[in-house]
C-alpha cells in the first residue's frame, strides 16, 4: 500500500527527495515556514536541477499554520530541519502523524535520533543518514550536486532489520540508492566526521564542497578534524562507519605521521564531480543563518568532555563560530588561518 509522506522543512534535501518521491508517484506533502518558497511551489511547482536532471514538479506545500487544515494523516513524517529547531518539529509533525504505526524519521544532519525519539518515542522513530547533497539559492528551486552515486541509509535505533525500514528504504531508492542498515550510529558517527570536516572549513573559507577537498590547507585541516570525531565516536562505543570510502583507522594513522599523504589523495580523488557544490553551513553562512556548529563540531567536543578524549581542533573551529556570532561571519580563506596554526 502506498504511503503518505510528511517532509517538515522543505530545504534543499527536503525538496530534493519531496520532489523525485512525486515524480515517481508518491503521495508527498512539503511542509515549511519559508513563506515565498511555499508560495512559490504552490504557484509554479518545484524546480529541480543539477545531478537529478531539470525537472518543475507540481507539488502539495503548506505553510505551517495551514496544517491544522489536514485531514488525512501521514504514515511518515520526515523531520528536515535544522539541528536546533529538532523539537518542535518533531512534536508538530507527531500531531499530524497515522497512529498506532505512522513513523517519525529523522532527515536531518547530526545525531538527532534520541531527540526526536525523546518527542515522538523510540517505537515511532527511524533514523535516515543523508549521503546526498543539495543546495537552495532561491524560493522554489533546489540544485542536486552530488555525482549521483550516493543514496541514504536507514536504520532503527536499536540496530534491528525490520519491515518498515526496508519499505522506506525502498520508497527513497527512486530518489537514490538506498538500504537498510543495522549500524544507524555507526553510519552517524562517520557521516557526523564529513559534516565536522567540510561544513565549517566552508562557512569560514567560502570554499566550495570540491575546493576544500583539493586545497592542500583546508584539505590536511580536514583530516585532523575528523580523526578527532573517530576518536570520540569509537570512546562512546560506536563502530564508526567508512568516511568518504576511507576506512576510519586510517584517519588515525595520518594525524600521527603514517600515510598522510594518501589519505588526502583519497579524498582529493573524486572532489572534481562535486564541484559547484557547497556545503550546507556555507550556505547558512552566505544567507545570515543561525549554522548548526552547535550540533556538528559542537556536539563532537560536548562528547568528548563526556569519555575524556580531548577535541582542540574541533574545539577551536566552534569557538570562531561563536565569536562571529550570527549573521557577521564573512566567508574568507584567511579566517582558516588560525587553524592551520594548530596543525602540526
Amino acid at each position: 500500500m502506498a504511503m503518505r509522506i510528511g517532509i517538515l522543512g522543505a530545504g534543499a534535501i527536503g525538496c530534493v527527495v519531496g520532489g523525485l518521491l512525486t515524480k515517481g508517484g508518491h503521495d508527498v506533502t512539503l511542509m515549511d515556514q519559508w513563506p515565498e518558497h511555499v508560495e512559490r511551489l504552490k504557484r509554479e511547482g518545484l524546480r529541480l536541477s543539477g545531478t537529478c536532471g531539470d525537472h518543475v514538479i507540481p507539488v502539495k506545500a503548506l505553510h505551517l499554520h495551514e496544517m491544522q487544515r489536514l485531514t488525512q494523516p501521514f504514515d511518515a513524517v520526515f523531520v528536515a530541519v535544522k539541528s536546533y529547531d529538532t523539537e518542535w518539529a518533531t512534536a508538530l509533525g507527531l500531531a499530524y502523524l497515522a497512529r498506532p504505526d505512522g513513523v517519525v524519521v529523522d532527515f536531518q544532519n547530526g545525531i538527532n535520533d534520541e531527540r526526536v525519539a525523546a518527542v515522538a518515542g523510540r517505537e515511532r522513530t527511524l533514523g535516515c543518514v543523508i549521503l546526498i547533497a543539495a543546495g537552495m539559492y532561491e524560493a522554489g528551486h533546489a540544485m542536486r550536486t552530488d555525482a549521483g552515486h550516493a543514496g541514504f541509509k536507514i536504520g532503527e535505533l536499536d540496530g534491528r532489520d525490520t519491515p518498515r525500514a526496508r519499505a522506506l528504504a525502498e520508497m527513497l531508492s527512486v530518489v537514490a540508492p538506498t538500504s537498510v542498515t543495522t549500524n544507524l550510529f555507526g553510519e552517524r558517527w562517520s557521516k557526523l566526521a564529513i559534516n565536522c570536516m567540510a561544513n565549517p572549513i566552508a562557512g569560514l573559507s567560502g570554499l566550495g564542497t570540491a575546493e576544500l577537498r583539493v586545497e592542500p590547507g583546508p584539505r590536511r585541516l580536514a583530516v585532523f578534524l575528523g580523526a578527532e570525531v573517530i576518536r570520540v565516536g569509537r570512546a562512546r562505543g560506536f563502530e564508526v562507519e567508512p568516511i568518504w570510502s576511507i576506512a576510519p583507522q586510517r584517519f588515525l594513522d595520518a594525524v600521527e605521521g603514517r600515510g598522510l599523504a594518501e589519505v588526502e589523495a583519497d579524498i582529493s580523488r573524486d572532489a572534481r564531480s562535486r564541484a559547484g557544490g557547497r556545503p550546507s553551513l556555507l550556505q547558512d553562512v552566505m544567507r545570515g543563518r543561525r549554522t548548526e556548529i552547535d550540533y556538528l563540531n559542537g556536539y563532537v567536543v560536548a562528547e568528548g568532555k563526556k569519555v575524556g578524549i580531548p577535541t582542540p581542533i574541533n574545539e577551536a573551529v566552534v569557538e570562531l563560530y561563536r565569536r562571529h556570532g550570527i549573521g557577521t561571519l564573512r566567508p574568507d580563506p584567511k579566517n582558516l588561518e588560525p587553524l592551520f596554526k594548530l596543525l602540526p
